[in-house]
């Protein structure tokens, strides 16, 4: 609580009320005119989490400038899985394992999403191709199983060794590249 003396109380009202004109006085005339002319924009989230606006004119963008270090924005996405791929697959294999598989179905079924994008990671001790072909046929592997559970799968990626989480230069590193991630849309 603000506690004005009776000689500051008429300065205050008088600053507020000149803030509240140049407020005002400041708003695009869209904003103050109660009849919308010119260009509405839109607003939507896309699967991956990227916020983007749209005007009727057919101009686009993202709603954050940001970029990441690669150009691709900086998107606000809901990962609500990351399962390392030491523990559902063999090296270098693609088939789940029977307990990756129990551990996939549970998440699938109890997960409180409208739909899955799941997307396939590598290390990089491979060539860039096999790696990419690896993290997409272990990102298909997982979306099978979500598919058998009835879940809505939006979509599947695969980036092989090309996002990183930690150094490729250490096992634990490399340990926390080899990754599937399961974004949940809600």
């Amino acid at each position: 609580m603000i506690v004005t003396s009776r000689i500051l109380r008429p300065a205050v009202a008088a600053l507020a009320a000149v803030s509240l004109v140049l407020g005002a006085a400041s708003l695009p005339a869209v904003a103050q005119s109660s009849k919308m002319e010119g260009y509405v924009p839109t607003i939507w989230i896309d699967p991956d989490g990227c916020e983007h606006w749209a005007m009727d004119d057919g101009a686009e963008g993202y709603m954050d400038i940001r970029k990441t270090r690669d150009g691709r924005p900086v998107c606000h996405r809901n990962v609500c899985g990351i399962v390392p791929t030491d523990q559902l697959f063999a090296t270098d294999k693609s088939a789940i394992s029977a307990s990756g598989r129990k551990y996939l179905e549970n998440f699938f079924r109890t997960a409180q999403a409208r739909a899955f994008i799941i997307s396939g990671h590598t290390d990089s001790r491979a060539s860039d191709e096999y790696n990419m072909g690896l993290s997409k046929r272990r990102a298909n592997a997982v979306a099978s199983v979500a598919q058998t559970t009835g879940a809505n799968v939006l979509a599947v990626n695969w980036y092989g060794e090309r996002q990183p989480r930690a150094t490729n230069s250490t096992s634990a590193g490399m340990a926390q590249n080899r990754r599937v991630e399961i974004i949940c849309v809600k």
